[in-house]
């Protein structure tokens, strides 16, 4: 009997033991959200809710749309603020500044949405050369100090053209100007190459030409997912976005 009293508390030992393990297990990554220009984090208020309802946590980087290294100072403080992996997210000119943020150890995906993806030593502006001009492109107006922003006509028929007039006025109204210079920064490393990456074609874009998204998500080697939609998916179909973005917040290693 000694014997067994002995056994049993060996194993109640163990299993107390192992406990703490089962208790700690790794939690869902955070998934961090770079805005794109003539946008703002409100951009995503519509696909946030999605994920969270999953208990995911998101958090959107507010751009401050001056350079590309401003840029990438924000979301590299939205990423040092996550406790544990994180997929990072980048719609349009976003997906410049995930390229080179996305190299920070911390990321475990990359997902573009209608979004640039250079190689290093490309600048965002690169990219297009060898398409036609987007229709949305002659309806950028630039102010004296060269900011950029697009015009409500652009917003509605070319940027936004699938949502209705009361929410392009909306994002017309709180549209973030970029300056243009940032389009000629270029990325000194381009995340894609070592991390799992996630690309949503947006086959009616107005403003990424649609046969340029395939061609970059090729080249990166990404998971391809088309949707019939503007250059602003998020808003339009946010849930086959969040799909999307939580195909890589589960394949997270």
């Amino acid at each position: 009997m000694k014997f067994q009293s002995t056994a049993v508390l060996a194993s109640i030992a163990l299993v107390a033991a192992a406990a703490p393990a089962f208790a700690q297990a790794p939690a869902k990554p955070s998934v961090v959200i770079v805005h794109g220009a003539f946008a703002d984090g409100s951009d995503w208020a519509k696909f946030i809710p999605l994920l969270q309802a999953k208990g995911v946590n998101v958090v959107a980087v507010q751009n401050p749309l001056t350079s590309l290294e401003d840029d990438l100072a924000a979301t590299q403080r939205a990423l040092a603020a996550q406790p544990g992996k994180v997929v990072l997210v980048g719609h349009s000119w976003g997906g410049v500044v995930i390229t080179q943020a996305g190299d920070d150890p911390k990321v475990s995906g990359l997902v573009y949405v209608a979004a640039l993806a250079p190689d290093a030593g490309q600048a965002g502006g690169e990219l297009g050369k060898a398409y036609p001009p987007a229709p949305g492109f002659a309806h950028i107006t630039a102010d004296a100090a060269g900011y950029l922003k697009m015009t409500q006509e652009g917003i509605a028929k070319h940027f936004a053209q699938d949502l209705p007039a009361k929410t392009t006025a909306v994002m017309t109204a709180t549209q973030g100007p970029i300056n243009g210079k940032a389009f000629e920064q270029k990325v000194t490393v381009a995340a894609w190459k070592t991390k799992p990456s996630w690309f949503i074609v947006s086959s009616r874009d107005h403003m990424i030409q649609p046969a340029q998204q395939t061609a970059m998500a090729a080249t990166i080697g990404a998971k391809v997912t088309t949707l019939n939609a503007s250059h602003v998916p998020q808003q339009s179909q946010p849930a086959q976005v969040a799909a999307v973005i939580l195909d890589a917040v589960n394949s997270a290693k």
